[in-house]
């Protein structure tokens, strides 16, 4: 599985300890206190002093590694992130067709909403303006792995090809946002995957050339007993 390496970038300039040298297991406490904390409060009530408590590790650690919490918070949510875009690259650069390959990479983006509920609330709390200090918004890899699956969707006829790649990638990156989001504020049991095969066709039919739809529903009428 390919791997995205979080940005230190910030951490470099403050001439912090890189997080390489933490232990994997206190950064994992650091990640799940995170997404608890910054989840069950508002982003600017949330202290340094409270992630500490809840991770079990010192300020000193914090602020060592870290620095401040705008810092930690997104150096640690590009780290939640990363390993979704991991899955995600997987996918977009396989040999399916496109619709396969849109297929797995939903069910993959709708695994994560149902396995991290907090991380789903506390991104949906990012305005705008922010959201791209989350470095992992940023990966031209990755945009450019899924854009080049939309660009072959519409050369192949299966993909609408009246509108920009990017509309594309915007429709099927909102159906996502905001079915996720909702999903999650209503605390829903059951797993948004397993409404996957209907909540698949829905997005299909947004992003699809018409003239393909049309041709795959005669075809299928076709083949019916009369």
């Amino acid at each position: 599985m390919k791997t995205f390496n979080h940005s230190d970038s910030l951490t470099q300039t403050r001439s912090l300890a890189p997080l390489s040298d933490m232990r994997p297991a206190t950064l994992d406490k650091i990640e799940q206190a995170v997404r608890k904390v910054f989840a069950g409060f508002d982003a600017n009530e949330v202290t340094m002093a409270q992630i500490a408590k809840s991770a079990n590790v010192s300020l000193q650690t914090l602020y060592k590694y870290f620095g401040d919490k705008q810092t930690l918070f997104y150096t640690i949510m590009d780290i939640v992130l990363g390993r979704l875009a991991a899955r995600i690259m997987d996918h977009l650069q396989g040999i399916d067709s496109v619709q396969d390959r849109l297929r797995k990479t939903l069910w993959v983006c709708f695994d994560f909403v149902d396995s991290h509920p907090d991380a789903v609330m506390v991104l949906s709390s990012v305005s705008a303006s922010r959201i791209r200090n989350i470095a992992i918004y940023e990966n031209k890899e990755l945009i450019g792995a899924f854009l080049a699956v939309l660009e072959d969707g519409q050369n192949r006829g299966v993909l609408n090809d009246t509108v920009p790649l990017h509309i594309l990638f915007d429709v099927f990156m909102g159906f996502i946002s905001r079915l996720g989001l909702m999903h999650t504020i209503r605390q829903t049991e059951t797993p948004l995957n397993a409404e996957f095969d209907a909540l698949f066709v829905i997005l299909w039919r947004a992003i699809s050339k018409p003239e393909a739809l049309n041709k795959k529903f005669n075809a299928k009428n076709q083949k019916a007993p009369r």
